[in-house]
């Protein structure tokens, strides 16, 4: 049976929250320059015994029920920054069954025997090429990132401290700063002007929900903790793969016992692994087509139909008419917004197959239909009935959702004057998109290969995500430039020649570890 969670003040608080009330943040990338100054600042950020004592600290998740919190700090490290960390050696080792995942050991960039391999199947080819990025590709890969959040007005003091402690041991190599996302009223909107971070997976902080039961038949949004916090029960009722260490490894007796494999020590419990990618969006680009392909309303309707949310309210283009789903809140709002599946829209006339929202999250279940009576249940169990045409080509959602926290970045272009003005010149603006997940292979990777990138996604052929797509031909020359609009008559419009409005500029994959774990790595000086 799951175990709910409890440790809360041994988890880093951004798993719990993406601190939207801390309008300002910055992402210092760092390289470790000196083993024991870069120990000693960790040591003081999580309060070790004897260290120095500092303003800040990491923040950890229960600090955001104990006190009103003005800022934030948290910490992950990649692959190489915690070899330079010392970490144990075994960690790092092919075959052992105890090690780091290999897709976190080689990096969002790395180049298997196949040299595109990763790149291919996340789509980083052509103009999303690692060569091209600004950094995340050797030599330009972190060792750590240290994650800002402050109230307004208050994060460059708070960031120059900070800079300041860390100069000793580490070396900041890149500044990420973000940009308040634009509001209207209460909603936060990203740079293309939609809505921001609707749609997010609830954690199933109190393991009320069984994984395996009727219950995995319907699309829910309540989802085990063990897909975003590793030490925990995932949907397959299991413990997913993460780093432990003999006792031995541990003479201070830091760490917790793993709770299925007796006699080790688990570096992962409360732990969880962080998706970075830094994305540049063509904000004028995206509106000048939308606009020349559909003129009559300055093309929001196509716009719409590519995203599959109003561009007003956020609301999805299906009806909100599911608001039993498990997970929904009970809060209008996030019933219109979230309490939905595709089940009303078998054909696609409301929200196009292609659609970002329904590659990015399809809403399916373990029994395509969603929720099904007993009969009906019989007959598609038996085979005897069968839901719509694209049903079985979807894996169960509940296997591949991830946490979302990311921030926009570079200058708020309103939607309306890009088609008119242009992009101004020198101007960037994207999103620095993150993403927590305890199975990077299996959840961030997966949506961006089988779902995102997959020109053949939902029985299509010839187009990826309408927003993230990179266009470049697939295997065999076939385009991926393209976006079907099924109509009522039968007879789908299609349009080619989508621009690619999405750029990768840079990414890596982080471990995000516990508070016990960032002590450990503060105290321990084995050599490997």
């Amino acid at each position: 049976m799951a175990q709910p969670v409890r440790e809360y003040q041994d988890i880093q608080g951004i798993v719990r929250s993406g601190y939207g009330r801390l309008e300002e943040a910055s992402f210092l990338l760092l390289r470790i320059t000196n083993l024991s100054e870069a120990k000693a600042w960790l040591a003081a950020v999580v309060e070790e015994p004897g260290a120095e004592k500092l303003s800040y600290r990491v923040t950890h998740a229960g600090h955001l029920s104990e006190s009103h919190q003005e800022r934030a700090l948290q910490i992950a490290f990649s692959a190489p920054g915690l070899r330079r960390l010392r970490a144990p050696e075994e960690l790092f080792q092919d075959g052992s069954i105890n090690n780091f995942p290999r897709e976190f050991r080689l990096g969002i960039a790395a180049e298997d025997p196949d040299p595109e391999g990763r790149s291919r199947r996340l789509g980083d080819i052509g103009e999303n090429a690692p060569s091209n990025w600004e950094w995340g590709a050797p030599p330009e890969t972190p060792d750590v990132l240290v994650m800002l959040y402050a109230e307004a007005g208050c994060l460059a003091a708070f960031q120059q401290m900070v800079m300041a402690d860390l100069a000793l041991g580490f070396e900041v190599f890149r500044v990420l700063g973000t940009a308040k996302a634009a509001e209207e009223g209460d909603t936060r909107r990203e740079p293309f002007g939609f809505v921001d971070g609707i749609s997010q997976p609830e954690i199933d902080w109190g393991a009320k929900r069984e994984p395996g039961t009727g219950a995995d038949l319907e699309y829910g949004n309540l989802i085990a903790a063990g897909e975003f916090l590793l030490g925990y029960q995932n949907e397959y009722g299991l413990f997913t793969k993460r780093p432990l260490l003999d006792p031995a490894r541990d003479p201070d007796n830091i760490l917790a016992p793993a709770a299925d494999v007796p006699g080790q020590l688990d570096l992962g419990r409360n732990g969880t692994y962080l998706v970075f990618r830094h994305l540049e969006q063509d904000v004028s680009g995206f509106w000048s087509f939308v606009s020349k392909k559909s003129p009559g309303n300055q093309g929001v309707d196509l716009a719409e139909a590519m995203l599959g949310r109003r561009l007003s309210t956020g609301d999805p283009l299906v009806t909100a008419s599911r608001a039993e789903i498990r997970g929904v809140g009970p809060d209008a709002l996030d019933i219109r917004q979230n309490g939905f599946t595709y089940e009303p829209d078998p054909e696609g006339l409301t929200c196009p197959f292609g659609a970002h929202i329904r590659r990015a999250n399809p809403r399916t279940a373990d029994m395509p239909g969603g929720k099904q009576g007993l009969i009906s249940w019989l007959l598609r169990a038996l085979g005897l009935k069968r839901g719509g045409p694209r049903d079985d080509l979807l894996s169960s959602s509940r296997f591949h959702r991830i946490i979302r926290r990311g921030r926009p970045y570079g200058a708020v272009i309103d939607h309306r004057e890009s088609v008119l003005r242009g992009k101004p010149p020198g101007v960037a603006s994207g999103i620095y998109f993150i993403s927590l997940n305890a199975n990077i292979s299996r959840q961030f990777e997966f949506i961006q290969n089988a779902w995102i990138v997959n020109a053949k996604f939902n029985g299509m052929d010839g187009e990826t995500d309408p927003l993230l797509g990179n266009r470049v031909p697939s295997l065999g020359n076939h385009v991926t430039d393209g976006v079907s609009l099924p109509q009522p008559s039968g007879w789908g419009q299609r349009l080619a020649g989508l621009p690619q409005f999405v750029t990768v500029r840079g990414g890596a994959y982080f471990f995000l570890p516990s508070l016990r774990a960032l002590r450990f790595f503060a105290r321990q000086s084995g050599t490997g």
